[in-house]
C-alpha cells in the first residue's frame, strides 16, 4: 500500500539526496573485515572435487563464482591442516601443511590466488591452544622430562599417586592423562588425543610467530582463533570451582580467562598488523546464554587485540522480540568505542538456525526473519555454509555418527554432525555434493532445498541473502552505521535505525505470525528498499500500514528539509 502523503517531488528531491550521499560515499573507506560479509566453510561437506565422499580445496575453489555472485567478501575455512583427524582437524599434527584429504599447498595457493581474483579473502582457523597427540612438540615433550620441549606442554607430577586437581575437560570427565613415560599427567582441555600447549614459554610462542607469518606472507586475509580465551591455565593449579559457584556465585575459573591471555591478543594483534588489509577473529568460550562483557573484552580498546570477537549471545536467545532487543543492547553496549562487533546465528558445533530451540513451526518465514537481521544489524555478519538455502540439521543414525562426541554420549547427546552435512547444491544424487557416498548422510529434503533451486525462485531464502549483502555493498547505513532500537510499543516486534552521514534506514520485523501494528513516536515512513511483504521501491508509512505476519522490511526514511 503507497501512503498518499508522499509525492513525485519528494521521491525527486529523494534521488536528489542520495547522489549526494553517494558523493560522501566515495570517502569513506571499505574495510572487507567490518563492512563485509564472511561465509564459513567446514571444508570436508563443501564440495568434493575427486569423489571420495570428503570436501576438498579444489571443491571450493569449483564454487568461488557462486559464492562472489552471493557476495562474500572473505570464507573462513574450518582447520585443513594435517591431522589425524580425531576431532576433524582441530587435533593439528603440521601447521604448516595440508592435510592430503583436502588435497596440498599447491592447492591452497591456486585457492588464495583464485579468491583474490573475485576479491574475496581467506580466513584461516588456527588452533593455539592444543596441538594432536601425534604432533612431533607433542612426541618430543613426552620423551623424556629434560627434553627442550617438555616445557612446550602442561605437565604436572600429580598429587599422592592422583590427578593434580580437580580440573576437567569440556566434556565433563577429569582433564588429565598419565603418560606411562615419564609417570607425570599431561592437561588437555578436550580430548587426550589433543594435549594442550604451555603459553608461558617463549620458544613456543616465537613458534608460532613463524606458522601465522607462514600463512599471512601467502596472502590470507587473517585467522579465526579456537577457544581463545582458554589459552593460559593457572601456574598455581588451583582447583575450579563448583558449576553452581561459576554461574551464581562468579568465581573465577582457573582453566580460562586468565589474564595473560589478553597480553598474548595484543602480541598476536601486533603481528597481524604487520601486514596490509588482515584481521582476527576470536571464538571466546563461554557457557549459555553467552557473555557480551566477556567476548567484548578481547578486544581490548578495540585498537590492540582481536579485531573481532564471537559473543555467542544471539545463538542462544530464544525467539522473541524483545529478548532479541535485549541481548544486542547488551552486546553494542559492551562494546569499546573503538572496537567493532561481528554477529553470527550459526556455527559447526551447535544445532543450526533452523532448527533451533522453539524454532521448529513457520521455519521458513523465521529464517528470513533472521536473514534480514543478521544482514542489518551493526557488526560483521557470518554466515555459516548452507544457512543462506535454509539447510537444517540432519538425524544420523548411531552407526553413520563420525563426532567422537556424538558416538560417546549417544543418546543423551546425538553430537556435531548434524549440523555438519554435505552441501546441498542441486537435487540430483548426493545434493550434488559428491557421485561417490559422502562421509555424512546428506539431508533427504536436498531435493527441494539445494543452491539450484532457489536461485531461480525470486522469493527464495538464497535471494534474499543475495539482495542483503547487495545491499550492505551499497548503502553506508548498513555497513558501519550507528545502531537504534526504535521502540515500537509492540512486544513482538524488533525495530532498529542505522543512520550515517544523511543516510537513515529502519529495519522493521514482525517475529509473530499474526498481523502486528506499531505504536511509536519514530518516523517509520519512506522508500521500501526490500521487503518479504512490499513492492520494492514503494513508498509506505509502516504506522498506517500495520505489519503482516513474520514482515520483514527495510525501509530507507524520507529525509526531511
Amino acid at each position: 500500500m503507497v501512503n498518499r502523503a508522499f509525492s513525485p517531488q519528494s521521491m525527486t528531491q529523494e534521488k536528489n539526496k542520495e547522489k549526494k550521499k553517494q558523493n560522501k560515499q566515495a570517502l569513506v573507506k571499505y574495510i572487507w573485515w567490518k563492512h563485509g560479509v564472511v561465509y564459513h566453510i567446514y571444508p570436508r561437506s563443501f564440495h568434493d572435487s575427486n569423489n571420495d565422499g570428503i570436501g576438498d580445496l579444489q571443491g571450493i575453489i569449483s564454487k568461488l563464482d557462486y559464492l562472489a555472485w552471493l557476495g562474500v567478501d572473505a570464507i573462513w575455512l574450518s582447520p585443513m591442516y594435517k591431522s589425524p583427524q580425531r576431532d576433524f582437524g582441530y587435533d593439528i599434527e603440521d601447521y604448516c601443511s595440508i592435510d592430503p584429504t583436502f588435497g596440498n599447498l599447491k592447492d591452497f595457493r591456486q585457492l588464495v590466488k583464485e579468491t583474490r581474483k573475485r576479491n574475496i579473502r581467506i580466513i584461516m582457523d588456527m588452533v593455539m591452544n592444543h596441538t594432536s597427540c601425534q604432533h612431533p612438540w607433542f612426541l618430543e615433550s613426552k620423551a623424556s622430562k629434560d627434553n627442550p620441549k617438555r616445557d612446550w606442554y602442561i605437565w604436572h607430577s600429580g598429587v599422592n599417586g592422583k590427578v593434580p586437581n580437580n580440573w576437567k575437560n569440556n566434556f565433563g570427565s577429569t582433564a588429565w592423562t598419565l603418560d606411562k613415560t615419564t609417570g607425570e599427567y599431561y592437561y588437555h582441555s578436550f580430548f587426550k588425543e589433543q594435549p594442550d600447549l604451555n603459553w608461558r614459554n617463549k620458544a613456543l610462542c616465537q613458534e608460532f610467530e613463524k606458522i601465522m607469518r607462514f600463512w599471512l606472507d601467502m596472502g590470507i586475509g587473517g585467522f579465526r582463533f579456537d577457544v581463545i580465551n582458554m589459552i593460559v591455565k593457572d601456574k598455581k593449579f588451583r582447583n575450579n570451582p563448583s558449576l553452581w559457584e561459576i554461574l551464581f556465585h562468579r568465581k573465577p575459573v582457573y582453566t580460562r580467562d586468565h589474564p595473560k591471555a589478553l597480553k598474548i591478543m595484543r602480541w598476536i594483534r601486533g603481528i597481524i598488523d604487520s601486514y596490509d588489509d588482515t584481521m582476527s577473529v576470536g571464538e571466546i568460550y563461554t557457557l549459555p546464554p553467552g557473555n557480551p562483557k566477556l567476548a567484548a573484552g578481547y578486544l581490548g580498546t578495540g585498537k590492540d587485540a582481536l579485531h573481532l570477537a564471537f559473543d555467542f549471545s544471539l545463538i542462544f536467545t530464544e525467539w522473541d522480540a524483545s529478548e532479541y532487543a535485549t541481548t544486542l543492547w547488551r552486546w553494542y553496549n559492551n562494546i569499546p568505542m573503538t572496537g567493532w562487533p561481528c554477529n553470527v546465528l550459526s556455527n559447526h558445533d551447535l544445532d543450526r538456525s533452523y532448527n533451533r530451540s522453539l524454532f521448529q513451526r513457520h521455519k521458513h518465514e523465521k529464517a528470513i526473519i533472521q536473514a534480514f537481521m543478521l544482514m542489518t544489524l551493526k557488526g560483521t555478519p557470518f554466515v555459516y555454509y548452507g544457512e543462506e538455502i535454509g539447510m537444517s540439521n540432519t538425524f544420523i543414525p548411531l552407526h553413520k555418527i563420525r563426532d567422537p562426541l556424538g558416538r560417546r554420549y549417544w543418546p543423551f547427546y546425538h553430537g556435531r554432525d548434524k549440523a555438519r552435512t554435505p552441501m546441498q547444491w542441486d537435487g540430483t544424487a548426493n545434493g550434488g555434493f559428491s557421485c561417490a557416498k559422502p562421509w555424512l548422510p546428506v539431508n533427504s529434503n536436498f531435493k527441494d532445498v539445494n543452491v539450484k533451486a532457489q536461485i531461480c525462485s525470486q522469493t527464495s531464502l538464497l535471494n534474499y541473502y543475495h539482495e542483503l549483502i547487495e545491499l550492505r555493498k551499497i548503502h553506508p547505513s548498513l555497513q558501519s552505521g550507528s545502531w537504534g532500537l526504535i521502540d515500537t510499543g509492540n512486544k513482538d516486534v524488533l525495530a532498529y535505525k542505522r543512520t550515517s552521514m544523511d543516510e537513515e534506514i529502519v529495519i522493521v520485523l514482525n517475529f509473530s505470525g499474526q498481523e502486528s501494528e506499531l505504536f511509536s513516536s519514530a518516523r517509520l515512513g519512506g522508500r521500501v528498499l526490500l521487503s518479504n511483504c512490499h513492492q520494492k521501491g514503494n513508498l509506505i508509512e509502516l504506522k498506517t500500514t500495520g505489519l503482516h505476519p513474520f514482515e520483514a522490511t527495510i525501509v530507507l526514511l524520507m529525509m526531511t528539509n
